[in-house]
């Protein structure tokens, strides 16, 4: 999967890049090429617009420099100006060997008209907000140039690269190009538009070691391989899915119902309703012990309640299991020390806060503390969800959309998991899970739009989401 980078990472690595013989300056000369690249596919022909370039006294703004000496070079576009916003990079004398002139610090009237602005000012630097004459500069890229399209070079100056927050001014990018690999606030942040990752000539054998993935299909597909002629519906899992007390029924009916819909050969619903969402769910009792034999997963928390058996079973039960919602609050208190199987928390941020004992702060390290003290896979759901494994691998999972914000999607995800477990190692589960769960919500949204989707529409674009990713 697509390693993702803090800022303190991508300079030790563009370190040892140029430790192993690739000096700086062809480094900023390829990521200048990558940049006019994308200028060229999504503004051809390049010799009709009108661009700005802001440049910074970093590496961010000589990549701006050398931007601006391919474009005058090459494409000779109808309007080209650079604004520098500090004293010049070491590139700014390539420009003007190019007989170009820059403009320090000013924006002349004819520029206001540019099709184009290109953003070098910041880069993955910066640790707190944007300072002057920065910050009125990026107001500049924001407001300024009504006719223009805005392209930032590694990520819109005042973003901090690791948070992907902003402590004050930050530019609003159509489009982001970055170097290497995305940085943390390229999944993490907004205003980035649409992102591009473009190699420089770092050798990805640096980055080995770097824990924090994005959620690709690569890396759990084959679960969604052809399955077997002869398979029948014992072969295929057979899920548990333990809540609904009275009044909140309709949770766990949505949990068993995720489940069959993800392909659990068999789905048993323990709960005090008696009406479920389809006849194919068979029911048990919620009072009384939760039978787990001839049963594959488990699902435990959507609907229960606060239930005093809860931390005995999840430390106790051998199955595979998903812990959600009330499972999740019923462990804030007694929290068990070890399991008998393993178990896959999905907590939101307030459920989260409740295990932490404390708000959350740091969604990364926050999602990896928990997943390390309690040996369990974390799901850190929310935009952008967090998955951590006790083992230190991390993702960011990709997909998802402000539609799934309504009652009920943490409930088909439970659901979507626990079918998924049944088979499936339990990483790999929950990456799928994830993936798919975001990408099903993405496709309601497409065509029912992110106000009149509820979570059983994620149901029925699951399969679609399926189709894209095996």
């Amino acid at each position: 999967m697509t390693k993702v980078l803090t800022a303190a990472e991508m300079r030790a690595i563009d370190a040892r890049t140029i430790e192993a013989g690739l000096p700086d300056l062809v480094l900023m000369e390829n990521a200048a090429h990558r940049v006019v690249e994308v200028l060229e596919r999504q503004f051809a022909p390049l010799h009709e617009q009108r661009i700005v370039i802001f440049a910074g006294k970093g590496n961010n703004g000589g990549d701006g420099l050398a931007i601006a000496r391919l474009l005058f070079t090459r494409f000779a576009p109808r309007a080209l100006d650079v604004v520098l916003a500090a004293e010049p990079h070491p590139q700014i004398n390539l420009l003007r060997a190019s007989g170009f002139t820059a403009i320090h610090n000013s924006i002349p009237a004819h520029a206001r008209l540019a099709t184009v602005v290109v953003d070098a000012l910041l880069g993955t630097g910066l640790t707190g907000p944007a300072r002057q004459p920065y910050a009125t500069l990026i107001g500049e890229i924001n407001s300024g140039f009504p006719l223009a399209r805005i392209v930032a070079v590694d990520l819109p100056s005042g973003m901090n690269a690791d948070t992907g927050l902003a402590g004050g001014a930050v530019v609003r990018a159509d489009y982001s190009v970055t170097f290497t690999a995305p940085k943390r606030a390229h999944l993490l942040g907004q205003g980035l538009g649409r992102v591009t990752v473009a190699p420089i000539g770092t050798p990805p054998s640096l980055m080995d070691e770097i824990a924090l993935c994005q959620n690709e299909p690569i890396a759990w597909r084959h679960l969604l391989a052809p399955r077997p002629a002869e398979g029948h519906k014992g072969t295929f899992g057979h899920v548990l899915a333990i809540g609904g007390a009275a009044g909140k029924t309709g949770a766990i009916g949505m949990t068993g119902l995720a489940a069959l819909r993800m392909g659990a050969g068999l789905v048993t619903v323990a709960t005090s309703g008696t009406s479920l969402p389809t006849p194919e769910l068979m029911t048990a009792p919620l009072d009384g012990e939760w039978p787990i034999t001839g049963k594959h997963s488990v699902a435990l928390g959507p609907g229960l309640g606060l239930d005093p058996r809860v931390p005995e079973f999840v430390r106790d039960c051998p199955l595979p299991m998903v812990v959600d919602a009330d499972g999740l609050n019923s462990l804030a208190s007694a929290m068990p020390t070890r399991f008998a199987g393993p178990r896959v928390f999905t907590p939101h941020p307030g459920e989260m806060a409740r295990l932490l004992g404390r708000a959350v702060a740091d969604r990364i390290a926050d999602a990896q503390t928990l997943a390390s003290s309690t040996r369990a896979i974390v799901v850190l759901k929310g935009h952008r969800t967090i998955i951590a494994s006790p083992d230190g691998r991390t993702a960011i999972n990709p997909t998802g959309s402000p539609a799934m914000a309504t009652a009920g999607s943490g409930d088909i995800l439970t659901g979507q998991l626990a079918a998924l477990l049944t088979t499936a190692p339990p990483w790999e589960a929950t990456l799928a899970a994830v993936y798919l769960h975001g990408l099903a919500g993405e496709l309601a949204a497409a065509e029912l739009t992110e106000r009149c989707v509820i979570a059983t529409d994620l149901l029925r674009f699951l399969p679609e989401a399926i189709r894209r990713c095996a």
